[in-house]
């Protein structure tokens, strides 16, 4: 009966480090049998350890109900701390609601507070349309200048972000539509091309003068109703003013053609749903203070 080999025995040692190996060997390459260090290893204990009790003491387990022995919630603190921030500013939002929007605006603190708070609305709620500086773009208003659709006052302001644009779930939205005068058949495409001409004309811009000429009495026909007979606009209609460079839907006569063929109808949400009264009546200081309100 032979006996067993004492495991001391089974030690082997690398000649060229002189380190103990672990018996393992791949392809000829044997592993060493270096152990971790010393600090390394009371650190991955203390870790052990540290996560234990953490698990025991505070809200860690991904299960509902899960608040640890002392309870503590982060959510909680935070909650906390914006019921306080409410309570805070509790008297400035009164008056952001007892006060008329001019008062607002009269009111040094009260017009600094309802900026401030409509600037932090506008980015959430706005910016996405309006741009992060409120330039607009193809088909969103630019809001820091004097064009204006349907008036740019602080009530006319603030009726637009109460009501909406075309907001067909609001029965108070602002409503107005453009005959589509080609796709109707009202006009025939040389029609249109005349007209957006003439339309160039108004805004001051380049344009065929022959043509224009032609478009003349067919916008007087056709257009001037809403548009006004210099392209003064209709903000009661919300009818864009053309006798300018700022257009929001075109830029040539191409593209003017278009829209009176077959018109682009812009549609804004109503806010007075979605947000608290105070947040529309700082939206509405906020927008006209840009620079384009009047």
């Amino acid at each position: 009966m032979s006996e067993r080999a004492h495991p001391m025995a089974q030690k082997e040692m690398d000649d060229v480090s002189g380190v103990e190996t672990t018996g393992h060997e791949w392809d000829g390459i044997k592993e060493l049998n270096n152990p971790l260090p010393r600090w390394w290893l009371w650190t991955f204990y203390a870790c052990i350890v540290w996560a234990i009790a953490y698990v025991i003491f505070f809200p860690a387990l991904p299960v509902s109900g899960s608040k640890g022995v002392l309870g503590y919630s982060s959510r909680a603190e935070v909650a906390q701390e914006m019921v306080e921030a409410r309570e805070a500013q509790s008297g400035m939002y009164a008056k952001m609601t007892s006060l008329s929007l001019d008062e607002i605006r009269a009111d040094p603190e009260a017009f600094q507070f309802a900026v401030a708070g409509g600037r932090a609305a506008f980015a959430v709620n706005c910016s996405q349309c309006h741009g992060a500086g409120a330039s607009g773009g193809p088909g969103y208003p630019n809001l820091n200048d004097d064009d204006w659709l349907w008036g740019g006052s602080l009530d006319s302001i603030y009726q637009t972000l109460q009501h909406g644009i075309r907001f067909q779930q609001n029965e108070e939205t602002r409503q107005s539509l453009m005959p589509a005068f080609g796709r109707d058949g009202i006009l025939e495409p040389a029609q249109i091309e005349a007209i957006a001409e003439y339309s160039m004309q108004l805004g001051g811009l380049e344009h065929d003068a022959a043509k224009a000429a032609e478009g003349a009495p067919l916008y007087a026909e056709n257009c001037a109703a809403c548009h006004g007979e210099k392209g003064e606009g209709d903000r009661e209609q919300g009818a864009p003013k053309l006798a300018d460079a700022i257009w929001l839907y075109a830029g040539d006569a191409s593209q003017i053609a278009r829209q009176i063929h077959d018109p682009k109808h812009g549609v804004m949400p109503a806010w007075g749903h979605r947000l608290p009264e105070a947040t529309i009546r700082q939206l509405a200081i906020y927008v006209h203070s840009l620079g384009g309100g009047e």
